[in-house]
């Protein structure tokens, strides 16, 4: 878990290695997770859970890792904590298709959201 400078707020950025933590923010600050994707094979990040009412989901962007041809992407998520309170957030790694039907995703990320 790593803090930085995003659009004049002190933002928490977490990645892959930050799967199951806990973490605080205040009202007003920016959550941005970063998960490698392969675009190329039809797999994509997707929030799969989160209580909108506190956390805000404010923007998805993809940039390529590299030019190479099947080159992964990072998938950058960026949230807002709108209210005080808490939530679960899980995003899952899956072909788009497959969320209406019983297929489990192939990776999974989570964090238990505390907003003060």
């Amino acid at each position: 878990m790593k803090p930085f400078e995003y659009l004049g707020h002190t933002a928490v950025k977490l990645d892959m290695g930050d799967d199951g933590r806990e973490v605080e923010l205040e009202e007003g600050q920016n959550l941005v997770i970063t998960l490698k994707a392969y675009a190329t094979a039809g797999y994509t990040w997707e929030v799969a859970e989160l209580n909108e009412q506190v956390l805000h989901l404010v923007k998805k962007e993809s940039k390529p890792v590299s030019k190479a041809i099947g080159a992964p992407i990072m998938e950058t998520f960026r949230f807002e904590a709108v209210k005080a309170g808490q939530t679960a957030l899980k995003l899952v790694y899956h072909l788009p298709w497959e969320k209406n039907v019983d297929v489990e995703p192939l990776e999974t990320f989570s964090a238990q959201v505390v907003i003060r």
